[in-house]
């Protein structure tokens, strides 16, 4: 049968195929964990670094043994998107020579580099072994459920997992309440299709249910509206495109209701929903909550087992699963009608509503909404804000923009806060600020390289209409949904820069992209041992894998170059606490060759300086700074501070910190330095 709404079973695998997946499936989730937990919210260097050197490691670990024992292929799926990326990067390390901040370009080309390296391993692997799509989709969606269950434990053990934190949103294990939320977003497709599919043990499918239920309860905890947003479309593009509606639907209601039962206990509990709790009431309220998590999701469980087992007893016709997958479709696409009607129903009517929304949404000096679960009805936002300065920054340098990650760097030229801000909470805006329409020309030429080769992967294309829903095109859709989850996200948050959160995306858009045409008829794969001991024999395949292990090698090197250097600064200022100048000045030195891009050595170097005496040294190495990055205002600020409190120049100060001034008019210290040597310079006459 080939109709549009048949799926298709298939034969049960070999007991070996399975035993090969389930390890599959646990190195892969254990992978994407691993890089959850250490890279944090990849806000810091060190840990960011370390990650990015084990992404690329293991990338062309993958790339090398793709390239010796992959089958032969008819043509090389994925190249073009692979090449979209590819150029990205480039334009990013090329972006070095024209950046505000040229070091913090190069850190920025460094996160290019690793995710390229984790998309390149995504399309080899699929190469490698196409037939494991379960696997690729179960540790996205295994990993999923980890991040939210230790999320809640966060919640329910603080005295454990999370005995310091002051906020009621759930946060860990990023530091950031939105990666929170958008991690246990794309584990909702995986779930929908654990719990729908036809094929798998049943005991296992119905715990989809209570993984829903998890994964709900942690989005609304974290109060992430832009996670619930991306969460409901990436549910509305699977319920589109897979047409297993009935059984999705039964799943995603079981679990949705269970998860914000939770969210509504907890947020009716003072332990629970306010800021700034003492650790023993947390502890408490923590104990309660994790017994009602428990019943909830025992209840949800049993729900889902007497659905599974009603539904097995006594299935529904081939009619009624169309007639329900068609109401279903109706009703998503009567959602919008809905909205429509009751915002015309409201006291603002229509257009007013429309209006407000959008002006509460956009205005930069709109009041954020408080940071309590009345924030999830909420329209208002911070972003507004940084969208706005981003979109300045991109209009005083339209076509190159400021180099990448250089948005940090400028903002403070345009902000009307205090607040330090790095990124510009939107991948457009960030990329249009960073990289102007170079960046934006190529983002969306990968875009359009990409979702190509996944459309055709998935059997989406107009002439592929009538082909058959088997297991693998089911849950090569829901590979699709995942990374139009995270998509959507990153759209309007910063995500992107969180490797915990595009590493499942990346490896979901990477096997998509390399899978190839769905219904090519493949070629008959031999046995693994067979094609590595071809493929061992082969010249051309193993100078492929060692040079994917060398390229490999090189730009770990590279990538290490910013951590290094900081690394090396803090043993320079160590040894200067212990009075060891000269040894002091030569780690500052090696800081100054790791990384001949920053100037956080020169502002080392001049305290060492200082230190030994040497004062005309000490401003030599800030007036470097200064030349090196006129654009940043820390090296002038550094330097009129030193002119006024140490050479006791304070007109030469006031000349210094004009500059710092102009480009971060708000910062408090280089107010007060202004104003100090103003005062300064009129003492003196």
């Amino acid at each position: 049968m080939t109709g549009d709404t048949v799926v298709l079973p298939p034969a049960p695998p070999p007991r070996s195929e399975a035993r090969i997946n389930v390890a599959v499936t646990l190195i892969l989730t254990a992978a994407i964990c691993a890089v959850t937990a250490f890279a944090d919210g990849g806000m810091r260097l060190g840990a960011t670094t370390g990650t990015e050197i084990g992404m690329i490691l293991v990338s062309a670990g993958v790339v090398a043994a793709a390239l010796v024992a992959a089958p032969p292929r008819d043509r090389l799926h994925g190249v073009l998107p692979v090449l979209g990326m590819l150029v990205l990067t480039a334009i990013a390390a090329l972006s070095i020579t024209w950046a505000v901040n040229p070091s913090d370009a190069w850190i920025d080309t460094n996160r290019h580099l690793a995710y390229l390296a984790a998309f390149v391993a995504a399309v080899a692997f699929a190469h490698l072994a196409g037939r494991r799509w379960s696997a690729v989709l179960g540790a996205i969606t295994l990993s999923a459920v980890l991040i939210s269950a230790y999320a809640l434990l966060t919640k329910v053990l603080p005295g454990v997992f999370n005995e310091d934190e002051i906020y009621a949103r759930l946060r860990e294990p990023f530091g950031y309440w939105n990666s929170v939320g958008i991690a246990a977003a794309m584990g909702i497709p995986g779930l929908l299709w654990l719990g729908a599919r036809r094929t798998g043990h049943g005991a296992l499918n119905a715990l989809a249910a209570p993984g829903v239920a998890m994964a709900v309860a942690t989005m609304l905890l974290a109060y992430s509206r832009g996670a619930l947003l991306a969460a409901g479309i990436g549910a509305a593009v699977w319920f589109a495109i897979v047409p297993l509606r009935l059984r999705g639907v039964a799943v995603l209601a079981l679990g949705s209701a269970g998860g914000i039962a939770i969210a509504l206990w907890a947020f009716g509990q003072h332990g629970l929903s306010d800021d700034r709790i003492e650790l023993a009431v947390r502890e408490s309220a923590g104990y309660e909550l994790g017994l009602a998590v428990a019943v909830v999701l025992l209840v949800v469980l049993v729900a889902s087992l007497a659905v599974s087992f009603a539904a097995a007893e006594r299935p529904p016709s081939v009619a009624t699963r169309r007639q329900a997958g068609t109401a279903i479709l109706i009703a998503l696409a009567l959602v919008p009608v809905a909205l429509a009607s009751a915002l015309a129903l409201s006291d603002r009517g229509f257009g007013g509503s429309i209006s407000h929304a959008w002006r509460t949404l956009t205005d930069p000096s709109a009041t954020p909404p408080p940071n309590d679960p009345g924030r999830l009805t909420a329209a208002g936002s911070v972003r507004a804000r940084y969208w706005n300065e981003a979109l300045k920054a991109f209009r005083d340098n339209v076509w190159r923009g400021v180099g990448a990650g250089g948005y940090a760097t400028v903002r403070p030229r345009y902000r009307q806060d205090e607040i330090d801000v790095r990124h510009a909470h939107g991948y457009v805006m960030q990329v249009a600020a960073d990289l102007g329409i170079l960046g934006l020309a190529a983002s969306l030429a990968l875009l359009a390289v990409w979702l190509a080769c996944a459309l055709r992967a998935t059997a989406l294309l107009p002439g592929d209409r009538g082909r058959p829903y088997t297991p693998e095109r089911v849950a090569l859709l829901t590979l699709f949904a995942i990374v139009v989850t995270f998509g959507i996200h990153s759209l309007i948050d910063f995500t992107w820069f969180v490797p915990g959160n595009a590493l499942p995306a990346l490896v979901a858009a990477g096997f998509l992209a390399g899978r190839g045409p769905l219904f090519r008829g493949e070629p008959l794969q031999r046995p693994l041992a067979q094609r590595v001991r071809a493929g061992v024999r082969d010249p051309l395949r193993v100078s492929g894998a060692v040079a994917a292990i060398a390229v490999g090698l090189v730009a770990a090197w590279a990538v290490s170059g910013p951590q290094r250097s900081a690394s090396l600064g803090q043993d320079a200022l160590a040894l200067l606490d212990r009075g060891n100048v000269d040894g002091a000045r030569a780690k500052v030195t090696e800081a100054r060759d790791a990384n001949p891009l920053s100037v956080e050595p020169l502002f080392e170097l001049s305290v060492v300086e200082q230190k030994a005496g040497r004062e005309a040294a000490a401003r030599g190495a800030l007036e470097e700074a200064v030349r090196l990055q006129p654009d940043n205002p820390k090296p002038w600020l550094r330097l009129a501070q030193l002119e006024l409190y140490v050479l006791d120049r304070p007109k030469v100060a006031l000349d210094a910190i004009r500059p710092a001034l102009y480009l971060d008019p708000r910062d408090a210290e280089t107010i007060a330095t202004f104003v100090a040597a103003r005062r300064a310079a009129a003492d003196q006459g």
